[in-house]
């Protein structure tokens, strides 16, 4: 009776053991992900500014102090409407004088003229008398020089009225530029100028103000050397502003603006920007940025000359891909490798065949179904007591 307890004791105390140490045994635990579809968008970010796809500096072709302003910014205005007035009074005193020159030398015309008919009558006389032998050739040949130095005087003033005539054309024009009318319509987005202010043209044209039409906006985008490579025209890009949430939207949420890529400059920003001024570029060691231009319509006029876009160019996109995290894969230069749990719950080493990938997940064309579970880290847990560890 004493042996059957016995061991019925230490049967218990075996299954206790056996229990302990399977409770306590040192296991691995995966951390995993189920492979899902998703919309991945291989993109380059960069920042740009806005500006009218259309403007002009409307400036003074003539000096003098400004009478009239009739416009202020924020203006709209047709093409034609008159815009500044310019103190004509040296101009017109110069079209006067040349309206009096003209008359001068039209008038010293009509006395050459009638001296020519003159001169021509004599000639005639004196060939007539010359045939009968009545007058001297020495008659002859001044009555010959007085008619060709009509002519010639008559030339001259024919001249001299041309030029004054062309003198007085130009001083017409100053004249009319005393009056400056819009060459576009649109919006008076700046004005550089105040009633009163004297005006120099004679060295540039001084500019006036700005008028642009903000139905339609460019974005001049500054992309870095590293990623402009990657930038192409016709290529899909979207934009946001800053605080640029729709009326009704949620808190946080911005409007995107889409386009399309339409040129991207071949010099970088700060060689283009010397090249406008002439200036030769001065060797700094700096980060070099080429722009990308491409165009919006404006037509409810949210956006507004020089707002900041954070611009997003769209490489690559690939809707209801199989998507899994970048972090995931080992990458070399064969290819890409990934864990996944086989169907008894161990992990598996699968190659991989990448497409389109974004900053944090990629798309597997090969290798991976939805569903599957991929192995993103793994963990030791459990053990006991040094006598336990068999």
């Amino acid at each position: 009776m004493k042996r059957s307890w016995s061991m019925a004791l230490l049967a218990l105390l075996a299954v206790a053991l056996a229990a302990l140490w399977w409770s306590t045994r040192t296991r691995v635990v995966y951390t995993t992900e189920p492979v899902a579809r998703a919309d991945i968008e291989a993109s380059v970010t960069a920042i740009g500014t806005l500006q009218p796809r259309r403007y002009v500096d409307v400036g003074a072709q003539v000096s003098g102090q400004i009478t009239r302003l009739k416009v202020a910014a924020g203006d709209t205005v047709a093409k034609g409407d008159l815009l500044v007035e310019i103190d004509p009074s040296v101009q017109r005193a110069s079209v006067d004088a040349g309206h009096a020159q003209l008359a001068g030398l039209r008038a010293q015309l009509a006395e050459q003229q009638a001296h020519h008919r003159l001169a021509s009558q004599q000639l005639e006389r004196q060939k007539q008398m010359a045939a009968d032998e009545a007058t001297r050739l020495e008659d002859l040949q001044n009555a010959e020089a007085g008619f060709a130095a009509t002519a010639a005087r008559i030339a001259h003033l024919k001249a001299q009225i041309d030029q004054t005539q062309a003198t007085l054309q130009a001083d017409v024009a100053r004249l009319g530029y005393t009056r400056i009318f819009a060459p576009m319509a649109g919006t008076v987005v700046s004005v550089a100028a105040r009633e009163g202010q004297t005006l120099n043209a004679t060295y540039q044209t001084p500019d006036i103000l700005r008028i642009a039409d903000l139905s339609g906006m460019t974005v001049w985008t500054e992309v870095s050397e590293a990623d402009v490579r990657r930038v192409k025209p016709g290529m899909p890009v979207y934009f946001t502003t800053l605080g640029g949430g729709e009326a009704g939207a949620a808190p946080g949420s911005a409007r995107r603006w889409k386009s399309l890529v339409r040129q991207v400059l071949p010099a970088p920003a700060q060689a283009a920007a010397s090249a406008a001024t002439g200036a030769t570029p001065t060797p700094v060691i700096k980060a070099v940025t080429y722009t990308a231009l491409f165009d919006i319509a404006n037509e409810d006029g949210e956006l507004m000359p020089q707002m900041t876009a954070q611009v997003v160019f769209v490489t690559a996109r690939a809707e209801a891909a199989v998507a899994v995290p970048l972090a995931a894969l080992a990458l070399d230069g064969k290819g890409a490798t990934a864990r996944v749990l086989n169907a008894d719950g161990q992990p598996e080493m699968r190659s991989l065949r990448l497409g389109a990938r974004s900053r944090h997940q990629v798309e597997v064309l090969e290798g991976l179904q939805p569903g599957e579970r991929l192995v993103l880290g793994e963990q030791r847990v459990g053990g006991g007591p040094d006598w336990l560890q068999w």
